[in-house]
């Protein structure tokens, strides 16, 4: 396993991060996986050099969090790990029960660390963009989590470049805590965040940690071009249906299989060192549910593609609208 910075801090990571969404059953994911079988999955990535985990507040209506907690505990210490989660989907009944008002921001760090059985988390990610919020009010609370030592640094997930610039400058014009990472929607299949996110946080020294590196399992080979549902996951994933429904969409999964036939290897090694190897990218969110999974993304991580092929990958690409923040 490769370490990097995340973005222009000293905060060391590993090139994967595992995202811990499909953990702690629940209704809402019938593809979510309970904690016992989370275990192994877990165990190997610790053992295979991931020391950078995500999750939630919202995931698995808390359960996420409470099985991230238990099982990193039994297979990295606390000072070795980095933990990262996140605040702004509604998780309690009534109008502040969710959005990134101070009083949501507050309780739901307290929150999350009850589940975590935390004293912090390393990063405190904004979900989403709070449309009825006042960024000075966000970016004021974040800064409170981390004077108070709820949380080391602070990040944001998807959104439009402009309302990341106005955090930021928000934050600077106040001597608030900036945000230090930015976790996008990005893979082979949906590039947009290549017109304008990505230069930005280069440009600003932040992190990109993307999420859905795979394209929800499309990338994996869960779906095919006839309408085949091949997972549990492809059966009910209605969001995965959204976000990729362009026929040319693949296009760009059969260029992907044909390099991964020429190496050798499984078409979602190609799709995430594909990702490893674009300009900014700090750490992909990986998420699995079958040790096989994550075993593919820690050979991925190793696995250097040539010029010739990364053309050959992305040649099929067309843009899409905007998708995965509005």
């Amino acid at each position: 396993m490769n370490y990097v910075n995340l973005g222009a801090t000293g905060l060391r990571v590993s090139r994967l991060c595992m995202g811990m969404m499909g953990f702690g059953g629940h209704p809402d994911r019938p593809w979510a996986i309970d904690e016992e079988a989370a275990e192994p999955i877990v165990k190997a990535a610790a053992e295979g050099g991931v020391t950078f985990f995500d999750t939630a507040d919202v995931y698995s209506a808390g359960a996420s969090e409470i099985v991230t907690g238990n099982l990193l505990r039994k297979f990295l210490s606390r000072d070795e790990v980095v933990v990262a989660t996140k605040v702004f989907m509604p998780v309690t009944p009534g109008q502040n029960g969710g959005g990134l008002s101070r009083k949501h921001v507050l309780s739901g760090i307290d929150a999350s660390l009850r589940r975590l059985e935390m004293d912090y988390v390393d990063l405190y990610q904004i979900h989403r963009w709070d449309q009825r919020t006042p960024i000075a009010e966000t970016m004021e609370a974040l800064h409170d989590v981390v004077r108070a030592g709820k949380a080391r640094y602070v990040g944001a997930s998807s959104m439009f470049a402009w309302q990341f610039a106005k955090a930021q400058y928000t934050a600077d014009a106040n001597g608030w805590t900036r945000f230090v990472s930015m976790q996008n929607h990005y893979n082979l299949v949906y590039r947009e965040e290549e017109r304008e996110m990505i230069p930005q946080c280069i440009d600003q020294g932040v992190g990109v940690i993307p999420w859905s590196p795979l394209a929800r399992g499309l990338l994996a080979g869960n779906r095919s071009r006839s309408g085949e549902r091949r997972t549990r996951r492809a059966e009910t994933d209605q969001f995965a249906d959204f976000l990729y429904d362009q026929p040319t969409d693949f296009d760009v999964v059969e260029a992907a299989e044909a390099v991964a036939a020429g190496r050798g290897v499984p078409t979602a090694q190609v799709a995430l060192a594909w990702l490893l190897q674009r300009p900014g990218v700090t750490a992909p969110i990986v998420g699995s549910t079958k040790l096989a999974h994550f075993e593919d993304a820690l050979a991925g991580e190793q696995l250097v593609l040539t010029d010739e092929e990364i053309k050959q990958l992305e040649a099929p690409y067309v843009p899409h609208p905007v998708a995965g923040h509005i």
